[in-house]
């Protein structure tokens, strides 16, 4: 259903391959270049030395988890001189999908610097749905801080400008990476996301202290339609966030399913778990309820719904790549 990109395995003799192609480009034919109609780029493969943690490893602060060695993939727009904004990008479940590199190249073409973090090949995990007790969104929020490090400490990236873009799991990454408490426990010292972008996040958690975060701009993309992880509950933290001054922004698109901006057909999954109803919440010691039964969350609870709907949007992919650039132009003050 999804295509997998890989910066260890077999994929990453493609990605070798893309290297030496742009450049041999560059040099033959010069510094404005075109490669299927698109500006040339210079790409970097990075390991990430990070850790995997329960979700009570991290909540509690715990640092010694599981060591991993991640990757992720650097994509530099090609003649823009100076210190570079970025954008790190982190996928969803299904690992790297086909909606990653279209957003990658037209953040390149904007002068961004994407940083594509694969959170899962690095752990061994391969094709299909990575369960959330294997890889859940703490562990991915752990490796997005070990990114922004990396990114921080590049020489051509701008430290101060650095934001986070992320696509269901990842989206919710993308959201939660803002708790000053999270930041305080796993964040890198002196660093900050300078934006967070959610994609379809699953807004269905209520962490301790959770409307306590960054004053850095939200802004997250939603689809109305979305079976998955349905909208709802992203319109009750939006509203308890923005109670506290916070710079949040909700943006629902009509008829809009799950994975809209990705450039593939509506797909019917029938044996699928939607979140339906569900609302989770985190106690003390680490732990998170479904706050409908006082227990750990299962598929089977009464809350879930089964079946779900995935696809793309072509108009409400179209309005989220515009509404993004003109966004992040603002916030990094790009020249337009």
């Amino acid at each position: 259903m999804f295509s997998r990109t890989s910066c260890i395995r077999s994929a990453c003799r493609e990605r070798g391959f893309r290297m030496a192609v742009v450049v041999f480009l560059v040099i033959t034919v010069g510094a404005v270049t075109a490669l299927a109609e698109r500006p040339v780029r210079r790409i970097e493969l990075h390991p990430l030395q990070t850790v995997t943690l329960t979700p009570a490893q991290f909540l509690t602060g715990e640092k010694q988890g599981s060591p991993a060695t991640i990757a992720g993939e650097l994509r530099l727009p090609f003649g823009v001189e100076g210190r570079l904004p970025a954008v790190v990008l982190v996928h969803g479940a299904l690992g790297v999908g086909p909606q990653v590199d279209p957003w990658a190249r037209e953040l390149n073409e904007s002068g961004i610097a994407v940083f594509i973090l694969d959170s899962f090949t690095g752990r061994g995990f391969g094709e299909g749905l990575v369960p959330l007790e294997r890889a859940g969104p703490l562990t991915m929020l752990v490796d997005a801080y070990r990114a922004l490090e990396l990114l921080a400490n590049h020489p051509r990236i701008d430290p101060a400008r650095i934001a986070l873009m992320g696509f269901s799991r990842g989206g919710v990454v993308a959201l939660y990476a803002s708790l000053k408490r999270f930041q305080r426990l796993h964040g890198p010292a002196g660093l900050e996301f300078a934006a967070y972008l959610p994609f379809y996040p699953a807004c269905w958690t209520t962490y301790i202290d959770d409307e306590q975060i960054s004053e850095r701009p939200m802004r997250i993309f939603h689809g109305a339609a979305d079976d998955w992880t349905p909208i709802e509950p992203c319109r009750q933290y939006v509203t308890r966030l923005r109670r506290q001054g916070k710079d949040v922004q909700l943006t629902a698109y009509p008829g809009a399913h799950h994975v809209f901006d990705a450039p593939v057909p509506l797909q019917q999954l029938p044996q699928m778990t939607g979140l339906g109803t569900c609302a989770l919440e985190e106690r003390p010691g680490g732990l998170i309820v479904n706050r409908e039964t006082g227990k750990p969350w299962k598929p089977t609870d009464a809350c879930t719904t089964k079946g779900t709907t995935i696809g793309g949007n072509p108009q409400a992919r179209a309005e989220a790549m515009k509404a993004v650039k003109e966004f992040l132009t603002v916030t990094f003050k790009l020249s337009q």
